[in-house]
C-alpha cells in the first residue's frame, strides 16, 4: 500500500514528520510505502541527520506550502505545487492510497470534498474523534466540527459512518449508537434531536440504544455518539483541555488522563469521502505523525471506504 504524507504541514514540521516516519519504520510492515511530499532542500537534510532511510520511502518535491491563515480554496487553486495540492493529486490519480497532513485544515477539507469527492449516497462527509472510556475502551464522537448546522438526515448518516468506523477500525463488534441529547427519554431535546431520534430508531443498519447525555461520554453506555458539529466541537475541545489541566495540576502520569492526549490517536479521518484522508493536529509531534500513518494503514487494509460505499449503495 502507498501512503502520502505532507512533510510541510504542522507547527513542528518537517522535523516532527521526519521523526514520526522514523518511529513508524521501527516496526512497520514491508507492505507500506510512504511518499514524503515536501521541500527537498529542507526535508532531505533532516532525513540524513536522523538517519531515516528505507527502500519503502519515496520523496516527491513540493516547492510551495499552504499556510494556516490562507484561504483554503484560493490556496489550493493558486498553489498547485504545494504539498497539500500535490498530495491530493496523487490520491485522486491512484498513485497513493491515502493522504495525511497536519497542515491547513480548511485546505484538507476542501481537497477531500472536491478532489476526492464524497461517496455516492453520502450527503456530507463528517469528521470524528476518539473518546477514551473509563473501562479502557474507546468510543467515537461525530461530527466534531465539519457540519455545524445539520438536518436529521445528516445525523442519521453520521450514525452509519461512525458505526462502520467503530466496527472495522476500532474492532468494536455491533457498536451501540447513542444520540447526544439533554435527557434520556424519547421526545427530549430540540426539534433536531427529536426528529433524528425517529430516524435512528428506524435505521436497520445500526444498533440504536437511544439518547445519551453529557455524563455518558466516558462510560460504556454507547460506542458511537452522534451530534451536530457545533456541539461535537465544543465537547472535543473540552475533552482536549482535560489533558492540559491534568498536566498543570501534576496529574499527567494518571493512566486514564494520559489517554486524552491527541497524539495517541494521530489524526482525524474524514469519513464519507471515496479515499482515506487523515487530518492531523497543527501541533502534531513524532508520535502523532506515526499514529496517523497507522490509522491510514488500517483504513486501507480493512477497505473501510469500500465498506462505506457498499452500505450507502441504493
Amino acid at each position: 500500500m502507498n501512503i502520502g504524507l505532507d512533510m510541510m504541514g504542522g507547527d513542528f514540521a518537517p522535523l516532527e514528520a521526519v521523526k514520526g516516519i522514523q518511529l513508524f519504520l521501527s516496526d512497520a510492515p514491508d507492505s507500506v510505502n510512504i511518499y514524503c511530499i515536501g521541500d527537498e532542500a529542507v526535508v532531505k537534510p533532516l532525513m540524513e541527520e536522523y538517519r531515516v532511510s528505507s527502500p519503502n520511502l519515496h520523496f516527491i518535491h513540493a516547492s510551495e506550502v499552504i499556510g494556516y491563515h490562507e484561504h483554503p480554496t484560493k490556496a489550493l487553486k493558486e498553489k498547485q505545487q504545494s504539498s497539500i495540492s500535490i498530495g491530493f493529486h496523487l490520491l485522486a490519480t491512484g498513485k497513493v492510497d491515502a493522504f495525511i497532513s497536519a497542515g491547513n485544515t480548511g485546505a484538507m477539507l476542501v481537497g477531500a470534498m472536491f478532489s476526492i469527492k464524497p461517496i455516492e449516497g453520502v450527503s456530507r462527509p463528517t469528521i470524528a474523534t476518539i473518546m477514551p472510556k473509563l473501562n479502557g475502551g474507546t468510543g467515537v464522537l461525530l461530527d466534531v466540527g465539519l457540519n455545524a448546522d445539520c438536518k436529521p438526515e445528516l445525523l442519521n448518516q453520521f450514525a452509519v459512518l461512525g458505526s462502520l468506523y467503530a466496527e472495522h477500525i476500532l474492532g468494536i463488534s455491533n457498536p451501540a449508537i447513542g444520540l447526544v441529547n439533554v435527557g434520556e427519554e424519547e421526545g427530549k431535546g430540540n426539534l433536531l434531536a427529536q426528529s433524528t431520534y425517529t430516524l435512528l430508531k428506524e435505521n436497520q443498519q445500526i444498533r440504536f440504544i437511544g439518547n445519551i447525555e453529557g455524563r455518558d461520554f466516558f462510560t460504556d453506555k454507547a460506542d458511537v455518539m452522534v451530534c451536530d458539529g457545533f456541539t461535537g466541537n465544543i465537547v472535543l475541545k473540552m475533552a482536549e483541555s482535560f489533558y492540559d489541566i491534568a498536566q498543570q495540576r501534576g496529574l499527567g502520569e494518571d493512566a486514564y488522563l494520559q489517554r486524552f492526549h491527541y497524539e495517541n490517536y494521530g489524526g482525524t479521518p474524514v469519513l464519507g469521502v471515496a479515499k482515506p484522508v487523515i487530518i492531523g493536529h497543527g501541533i502534531s509531534t513524532a508520535k502523532a505523525f506515526s499514529n496517523m500513518i497507522k490509522v491510514a494503514e488500517k483504513m486501507i487494509s480493512r477497505n473501510l471506504c469500500t465498506k462505506i460505499a457498499e452500505s450507502f449503495r441504493p
